[in-house]
């Protein structure tokens, strides 16, 4: 019939069948997969009783360390970390840092796949990323989104907030935490953390501020931090003083208590 267009009846090939996208999110899949591992760890909580949970883990060397959240194995200082290939290891925690909730475990292997490491200070809003991880124990499932959003705040469980977190809008779930956010090259560039909302998912960002962190957990079990020991907020300036300043409605920083046994309440008074 004249002005018809019928479809050929020959299949197409798998290269034709696949998109350009879909073709990035399986490469990210089949190279990372063998990198994360199936977290289950269990503690004692008040009564005797036993709470078991779950999580996920990032390989990054072949020796057996991985990079998980902190939150994940808080209260608990060993568990067992399963692979896509079938095999099952204790892990133990070598040291953890709730302020930016990062912690670093081992397991005894040296054959692992070690994932690529990449650097979230390059990631653009609207850059394609996968995350891949254990969400309710479902090992080695893989979701697809964009960032959408770059330099979040995240309060962690210590009561410091993490700064520059990655927001996306790949499904996050119970037991993605302490997975991978990688990149359109498979290169990791977060830690998924926290679930903020339906299609709000935040990971802790792989930069130079976290390398540091994850090399002190590694070598020391901690990180080290310097701090004042003060306590302070924002005054409005006397009138006096204010009119001295150039920009109006000038406020100042004071310092309102120091903390006992700290720096500054130690610091000999003049």
């Amino acid at each position: 019939m004249a002005g018809l267009t019928f479809v050929s009846s020959e299949l197409p090939s798998e290269a034709e069948a696949l998109d350009a996208y879909s073709r990035a999110v399986i490469g990210v899949a089949e190279r990372l997969a063998p990198s994360v591992a199936n977290l289950r760890v269990s503690h004692r909580v008040r009564g005797g009783r036993r709470l078991d949970g779950g999580g996920s883990a990032v390989v990054i060397t072949p020796d057996g360390f991985m990079l998980t959240s902190a939150h994940v194995v808080a209260r608990s200082g060993r568990g067992r970390a399963s692979f896509v290939d079938g095999r099952e290891l204790a892990f133990e925690v070598v040291g953890a840092d709730p302020h930016s909730d990062l912690a670093v475990l081992r397991v005894d292997a040296q054959d692992l796949t070690a994932a690529e490491l990449g650097d979230a200070e390059r990631l653009r809003v609207g850059q394609l990323v996968v995350a891949i991880g254990n969400p309710n124990g479902f090992a080695g499932s893989v979701t697809a989104g964009v960032i959408s959003a770059l330099g979040r705040s995240l309060p962690t469980q210590s009561g410091r907030v993490v700064d520059n977190v990655i927001q996306t809008d790949a499904a996050l779930n119970p037991g993605n935490s302490g997975g991978a956010l990688a990149d359109g090259a498979s290169r990791v560039v977060g830690i998924n953390t926290a679930v903020a909302g339906v299609g709000l998912g935040l990971a802790v960002p792989v930069n130079e501020a976290t390398r540091k962190i994850v090399a002190a957990l590694m070598t020391e079990g901690r990180f080290r931090r310097a701090y004042l020991g003060i306590a302070g907020g924002t005054r409005p300036l006397p009138p006096r003083l204010d009119d001295s300043v150039a920009r109006p409605a000038s406020r100042s920083s004071r310092s309102s208590k120091a903390r006992p046994r700290q720096p500054p309440a130690c610091a000999p008074r003049t």
